[in-house]
């Protein structure tokens, strides 16, 4: 069954996320979307930039990719170990797919 893997990630990451991601023998390819993260944040943030600061938002990415079910746990283990310097800077989630295929 195919699974849907979303993370919103700082947008900082999104070089590295994509090497990672190519990287993986089990991922035939990703999306990114530009999106902004709106919320309460906590001034001693350390990832608040000054110009995220100023602005009121932070800039991200939003990921998706397409996936068998058994290769989540592969990619997020993967995904997880290279971000380890970068903790708490996004967010992921899964999704069922009833159905996907080409136009």
């Amino acid at each position: 069954m195919k699974k849907n893997l979303v993370l919103v990630v700082h947008a900082n990451m999104q070089h590295g996320l994509a090497d990672q991601l190519r990287s993986m023998a089990c991922v035939s390819g990703f999306t990114f979307s530009d999106v902004q993260g709106h919320g309460a944040r906590d001034a001693r943030d350390a990832f608040l930039s000054m110009r995220d600061k100023v602005v009121g938002y932070t800039p991200h990415i939003r990921v998706e990719i397409l996936l068998e079910d058994e290769d989540i746990p592969t990619v997020l283990e993967q995904l997880q170990n290279a971000v380890k310097h970068a903790r708490d800077q996004g967010i992921y989630w899964v999704m069922p797919v009833e159905q996907s295929g080409r136009l």
